[in-house]
């Protein structure tokens, strides 16, 4: 069945204005006109920001949509993808963020516009601690695109976390991947479009 619903999560600090959002968005709007397309600005708060989603998401049909998730995001897209049985798209994905976000307690910036701010609290690293999963239950769902060179997060876990899965593993590469252009084909075909 072809993906008619697609969801977009950015990564901790990022928003929908990211690179990687704004590219899949024209994509998806340029080819894919039929697909509903979401990517919202996810609050700091883990709780919160799920709870919005699945509140924008509750009339989705399950066997038709798909979520494409970036660090953060992509620990996010996994938790929901376990949670209604989608596929998901992985990039640089956050495999243990609770330990990773700890060193960012306090203030923090927005990337794409450094004049908004919020504060990372205890709470919020206490949530994702809750959300993390020990493993991926049916790894044939997910599609991981890891980059080797990826100066925040580490590609070895990333890699054995999501095992089985379908696995593309740059050579290169940044957290960022500033090169996602040449991977967008892979990343719309593994989700249904």
């Amino acid at each position: 069945m072809k993906t008619t619903h697609l969801l977009y999560l950015h990564g901790f600090r990022s928003s929908p204005r990211s690179t990687k959002a704004q590219i899949t968005a024209a994509a998806v709007a340029e080819r894919f006109a039929r697909v509903t397309w979401l990517c919202p600005a996810l609050a700091a708060s883990p709780k919160t920001a799920m709870e919005c989603v699945e509140r924008a998401i509750s009339d989705w049909p399950r066997e038709s949509m798909a979520i494409i998730g970036s660090s953060l995001g992509g620990f996010y897209a996994t938790w929901l993808a376990e949670k209604y049985g989608c596929k998901a798209v992985l990039l640089n994905p956050a495999v243990h963020p609770a330990r990773d976000l700890s060193r960012h307690l306090g203030f923090n910036t927005v990337w794409h516009d450094p004049e908004q701010h919020f504060v990372m609290e205890a709470s919020y690293i206490q949530a994702l601690e809750v959300q993390e999963l020990a493993r991926i239950t049916q790894p044939s769902r997910y599609f991981a695109v890891i980059a080797k060179g990826d100066e925040v997060l580490d590609w070895r876990e990333m890699a054995a976390h999501y095992a089985g899965a379908f696995v593309k593993l740059l050579v290169q590469g940044d957290h960022a991947l500033t090169d996602y252009i040449q991977h967008l084909d892979e990343v719309l075909e593994f989700a249904g479009l």
